[in-house]
């Protein structure tokens, strides 16, 4: 039965998903970040792969809040997310001179996309904030919709592709954990902006401790999650929501992951039945 890819792909370029859509007409143009899309995908070499987002599932009666994925972190700078750090998330007293570094790295700790700093007249640094930006990655392949919408073809049937929750649970999070410590350490936070439905499966994962205090000095890691609804003055087309801020610790997320409650002694004695007689 034909595939309509945009049932797939949901948005490309920062628009909503057409057939016979041509990015190069725009030389690939991220209305983002106002610079060429950096997204790329080993089928096109050094061409930009410019999918925003992509459907959880191609029922009619999906809907983008619950449904839409952001497969790119880039998505997120539509709404102006730093100015919601500083209102939402900022603990300390206003910054008189809030400047934002990008790309902060040092050894021992590695790296963050963003720090929101209030820096003196002298230059250094007084309060501040570190902001990483959270897309999730997606298993198997979307690829072929995304030829059949520049073909303005269909397809003959749903590309193969899924979303890697578990990458951002194993891989994120855990960095999550170690950098929230060593924000605990210096008397600040760690802000991760991530979609809501990302935090949801963090969330039903492991049920740790959430605080809508954020200033508490107990809080070292924020969440704040966004959404994508409708945009009403783009018909068609969709926007990121602020949804959650919430804070937590790196010891109770730390504490939820490793010491989740045991399963059955008997049913692991009966995997290792199962694996004996293989």
């Amino acid at each position: 039965m034909p595939f309509d890819p945009t049932d797939a792909i949901a948005e490309v370029q920062g628009q909503r998903a057409s057939q016979a859509v041509d990015p190069t007409t725009s030389d690939f143009l991220c209305p983002y970040i106002k610079k060429r899309c950096p997204k790329r995908s080993t089928n096109l070499g050094e061409e930009p792969y410019p999918v925003c987002s992509l459907w959880k599932n191609s029922k009619v009666e999906r809907q983008p809040t619950s449904d839409l994925i952001c497969v790119c972190p880039k998505r997120f700078y539509q709404v102006d997310w730093l100015k919601a750090v500083v209102e939402n998330c900022w603990p300390f007293s206003p910054p008189v001179n809030p400047v934002v570094a990008t790309e902060v790295k040092m050894k021992g700790f590695g790296n963050v996309d963003f720090v929101i700093a209030d820096q003196d007249a002298d230059g250094s640094i007084g309060n501040f904030l570190s902001v990483e930006l959270q897309a999730i990655d997606i298993t198997g392949s979307v690829f072929p919709a995304y030829q059949a919408l520049r073909a303005g073809e269909q397809l003959p049937k749903r590309p193969t592709y899924g979303f890697n929750w578990d990458n951002v649970y194993k891989r994120y999070i855990t960095q999550l954990i170690r950098k929230g410590y060593f924000h605990h350490h210096w008397g600040t936070k760690i802000v991760a902006v991530i979609q809501d439905q990302v935090y949801q499966y963090v969330i039903d994962k492991a049920d740790f401790m959430r605080s809508d205090n954020v200033a508490d000095n107990n809080v070292n890691i924020i969440f704040m999650t966004y959404v994508f609804e409708d945009d009403p003055e783009k018909p068609g087309q969709f926007r990121p929501k602020l949804q959650r801020v919430e804070g937590t610790s790196h010891a109770s997320l730390q504490q939820a992951i490793l010491y989740k409650e045991a399963p059955s002694k008997d049913a692991f004695k009966g995997k290792i039945v199962e694996a004996l007689t293989r």
